[in-house]
């Protein structure tokens, strides 16, 4: 039992963080600081619409998670696997590995600069949170 404590930790961290964002909406101004990309230069960073995101996907609104921030999404959902992997391997007794070399790091870095500038050219406005 004491080699899940980490997992069970980080667990409780990530569905405290989701149940607070679940509870206090995003879309009402006044709560979350805004992003600091966004007011100095009206460009959308890949964050941007995160927490709206988060609020959507605790809520069920799937379309609406998707909607503010796709990647948003993804990540929850990466989250989700490689948490479930790292408890098995950690019952198991293997050892826990992610070997992210510099090509993964480097596309995934890719992707989202993409993302990032597809949301902010005209024809990605449905990109836009």
């Amino acid at each position: 039992m004491a080699r899940l404590a980490v997992p069970a930790g980080v667990l409780a961290a990530v569905a405290g963080a989701f149940a607070y964002v679940g509870s206090v909406d995003p879309h009402e101004p006044g709560h979350y600081p805004v992003c600091p990309l966004l007011r100095f230069t009206g460009v959308y960073c890949p964050g941007c619409g995160g927490l709206r995101s988060a609020h959507a996907f605790v809520h069920g609104d799937w379309p609406a998670a998707l909607q503010a921030n796709a990647p948003a999404v993804l990540g929850y959902l990466g989250f989700a696997v490689l948490w479930t992997v790292w408890v098995v391997r950690v019952v198991r007794g293997r050892p826990v590995r992610l070997d992210l070399g510099p090509v993964h790091l480097w596309t995934l870095g890719a992707l989202l600069l993409a993302f990032t500038v597809v949301r902010n050219l005209p024809f990605g406005g449905w990109l836009v949170p």
